[in-house]
């Protein structure tokens, strides 16, 4: 089979740079291609004479992650070069995969982009975006797809904090919208690309009809930022996402939150208490058994 040639032409380019142990492990898979796909780590230490820490070395000298990636590709033969769902630079979900390992590397994956948006993020820009939202009359904010989660967020947050805020969840409508803002509006639009076509145009007719706008984004550079009087990155443009971006909102729900934040400081007495009267409006609605 193609892959059990694949298997034995790896074992045998790092063969010469084996252990004599390693080789013992390597000599049996190598002769038992189809007997090996059902041994367990242990089983396999025993039948080579070796320990399971010297199994799990020639594993990864093989260019694997350890041998249950290695037991995976040798019984699924299709899977060799086909191992990895890579949704984002960093995160790698396998086949071999528990279901307890992954809310480990999503947390982690989420920790370190939460980290690059705080280095990537200007200071300067962000306190130039909480003045804009703190003095403005009205905020409009646009996002599609996936960056409509942070924008809903914004929405929400802004709009308990007394500020007349406006969200169309439909792209055309955001574009309409845009292009009749009245005098002193601001408009925010998330996009994690920078490029998605709709948010830019809305940001574009939101600057042609006097707003101040605010773009968010991951991508140094962008189209978006080309129509932004204020832009904050999220990162530092680094990473790919595969189809519907499972991540890329942890960053922008991140500075959402920063943003709100910085605009109940920018004027604490009155926000803080806007915040009150708004939790006493909703107060009721509160379940009680």
């Amino acid at each position: 089979m193609q892959s059990s040639v694949g298997i034995r032409e790896r074992i045998d380019h790092v063969y010469p740079s084996l252990r004599p142990a390693e080789r013992a492990v390597a000599q049996y898979i190598r002769d038992h291609i189809e007997e090996a796909a059902d041994l367990t780590v242990g089983q396999m230490a025993d039948i080579a004479h070796v320990s399971q820490p010297t199994v799990i070395r020639f594993a990864r000298k093989l260019g694997f992650g350890g041998y249950r990636e290695l037991r995976y590709v040798l019984r699924h033969p299709s899977a060799e070069h086909k191992v990895t769902f890579n949704p984002l630079a960093g995160f790698d979900l396998n086949p071999w995969d528990g279901e307890d390992e992954i809310p480990g590397k999503a947390a982690y994956v989420a920790k370190a982009l939460i980290d690059e948006l705080h280095s990537a993020l200007d200071p300067k820009a962000y306190r130039k975006a909480v003045a804009l939202l703190a003095e403005s009359e009205f905020i409009d904010i646009f996002g599609v797809e996936n960056s409509l989660t942070p924008a809903m967020d914004l929405f929400t947050k802004l709009g308990y904090l007394g500020l007349t805020c406006r969200l169309n969840t439909d792209a055309y409508l955001q574009q309409i919208g845009a292009g009749h803002l009245p005098h002193g509006a601001v408009a925010v639009a998330f996009s994690h690309s920078g490029s998605s076509a709709d948010t830019v145009k809305a940001l574009r007719l939101a600057k042609s009809h006097g707003a101040k706008t605010i773009a968010i984004t991951n991508a140094i550079g962008a189209p978006l930022a080309s129509w932004a009087d204020v832009t904050l990155l999220t990162g530092r443009g680094s990473h790919t996402i595969y189809g519907n971006a499972i991540f890329s909102r942890v960053a922008d729900t991140a500075l959402v939150d920063m943003l709100y934040m910085g605009v109940i400081l920018s004027d604490y007495g009155r926000f803080s208490t806007a915040l009150d009267e708004s939790g006493r409006m909703i107060r009721d609605r509160v379940f009680e058994n």
